[in-house]
């Protein structure tokens, strides 16, 4: 298998279905406006993939609820939260944890230990350790999250969702693909009911799904999953957007397995140019890109091509995050 393909362990489970989150977080009595207006532009920069602006504008609004309010306020915990998330899309690890675990410890303390803001900050800090491949301290995190949003909104809420997602995500990078089917199909399932066809949460779990016949080889299965999830996300979020770069990138890396390299070598060129504007050109997402486009050009006898996309691959791989 491919090593540069891209299950949604995060990304619009980091945006769309995190945004609904942030959104809805426990809102504080007497709040200020400044901290309201900066922590809406925050949710919306995280929106966009403008995660540098972002994080100067999450930054500001969690300074804002220190000074404004208890430390242990769970408006606090909120803005601890999408700056951690904003930290995280930026591959920025080592600096979301601190943020993610201590806004769980404020939510458990003030709101209680099964409050769904509680679920949301579990789910958050499984979705970190998951996208660091600590998948034992994911597991039992995503499931502590799914009983909770089940209890506290129903078999069928898009919360529940967000967490069968990451759980079948956890499963899947492991192989254990018949135990996150079941999961990506009812995740899909209440998504597409609950928000539409076209929500970009339902593109995320398009692409899970597929990445799941994909890596099982089933590929007329993948493909017009693929291609769907592609076309929800360009139409929701606009052709440069860090999840439609996922979306290519997966796509690409189908036709590149069965070997239609002309048809994936422009996806895979597209996915690395909107990752370089989006992300910056030292994200571990357009490592990834960088590695898939050597492989093709390896695969192509393109050797020498592929050599330097290769080396900045490395070096962006050995930074310490």
């Amino acid at each position: 298998m491919h090593s540069g393909r891209q299950y949604l362990l995060a990304k619009f489970g980091m945006i769309a279905s995190a945004l609904r989150m942030l959104v809805a977080a426990t809102p504080a009595r007497g709040q200020g406006v400044e901290w309201e207006t900066l922590n809406k532009e925050a949710v919306d920069l995280l929106r966009a993939g403008n995660y540098d602006r972002g994080v100067v504008v999450a930054t500001k609004a969690l300074a804002v609820a220190e000074k404004e309010m208890d430390a242990d306020h769970p408006s606090v915990a909120t803005s601890l939260n999408n700056l951690a998330e904003l930290y995280r899309a930026q591959g920025q690890y080592a600096a979301a944890e601190p943020l993610n675990t201590r806004a769980l410890a404020i939510r458990e303390k003030a709101l209680g230990p099964d409050h769904p803001d509680v679920a949301n900050s579990l789910n958050n800090l499984a979705k970190l350790y998951a996208t660091q491949g600590q998948y034992a301290a994911a597991e039992p995190l995503y499931k502590r999250a799914l009983a909770m949003y089940e209890k506290a909104h129903g078999a069928d809420h898009p919360n529940v969702a967000t967490s069968l997602n990451g759980l079948a995500g956890l499963y899947a990078t492991q192989g254990r693909y018949a135990a996150a089917e079941p999961l990506n199909t009812r995740a899909l399932a209440i998504r597409e009911k609950a928000l539409g066809k076209d929500h970009p949460e339902v593109a995320g779990s398009l692409n899970n799904l597929a990445f799941l016949y994909d890596t099982q080889g089933q590929y007329a299965a993948a493909e017009p999953l693929y291609t769907r999830s592609l076309a929800i996300r360009e139409k929701a979020l606009g052709k440069d957007h860090p999840d439609v770069a996922q979306s290519l990138n997966n796509l690409a890396l189908l036709y590149e397995t069965q070997g239609q390299y002309a048809a994936a070598e422009p996806l895979y060129k597209r996915a690395l140019a909107i990752r370089e504007k989006a992300l910056g050109k030292d994200h571990p997402d357009v490592a990834t890109s960088l590695n898939n486009l050597a492989e093709l050009y390896r695969m192509t006898d393109r050797a020498k091509a592929a050599e330097p996309l290769e080396a900045r691959a490395k070096a962006i791989r050995a930074i310490k995050r």
